[in-house]
């Protein structure tokens, strides 16, 4: 059974700084016109910072959308024709004030593919050296040192409710010993 929808007509409701809205008209697999309103995302990463084998860098902001301070893994959007190392080095300095030496690709994901493009790469990184902590603007960021069991907890107890920081935690947890 042929499951893929095709383009017939793009209407881009917005243009934002971050994230594009459109509106499509697609052509169904039984030939009938259907609608999809989905976001325009430039991608973006997420870093677990190992401070030593049994801890990691988490930080704290305010999220707007959902009204409540999170905890989080480092992380961001990615810039134009930035690779996602660099955008993880980047965005590890800015928000923790620490330098990676050495990061490593673990995987990426699809955070909600129902009504966005935006992918997530995730990286560990390791051998951290500090830096100049520098968020942007427009970033309240406060970072802290978490062990590794307890952000594991946080999670089981809804502490942590971020999609990446849960998925990037729990993957670790399951290929790695600690």
């Amino acid at each position: 059974m042929n499951l893929k929808e095709k383009l017939f007509k793009r209407r881009r409701i917005y243009n934002g700084k971050v994230i594009n809205f459109s509106a499509d008209m697609v052509l169904l697999p039984n030939g009938k016109k259907g609608f999809r309103e989905y976001t325009e995302h430039p991608g973006a990463v997420a870093v677990l910072p190992f401070v030593d084998k049994k801890h990691i860098i988490l930080v704290q902001q305010y999220r707007y959308p959902v009204g409540k301070i999170t905890y989080e893994l480092p992380a961001g959007k990615l810039d134009k024709k930035e690779s996602p190392a660099a955008c993880v080095r980047r965005e590890l300095a800015e928000e923790t004030g620490y330098y990676a030496k050495t990061v490593k690709r673990l995987f990426s994901f699809w955070p909600t593919p129902a009504f966005s493009d935006e992918v997530i790469h995730i990286y560990s990184a390791k051998n951290l050296v500090e830096t100049k902590h520098s968020p942007d603007e427009d970033e309240f960021i406060k970072s802290e040192v978490i062990p590794l069991t307890s952000v594991k907890k946080f999670i089981e107890k809804g502490r942590i409710r971020d999609a990446k920081t849960v998925i990037a935690v729990l993957f670790w947890l399951k290929n790695n010993k600690i």
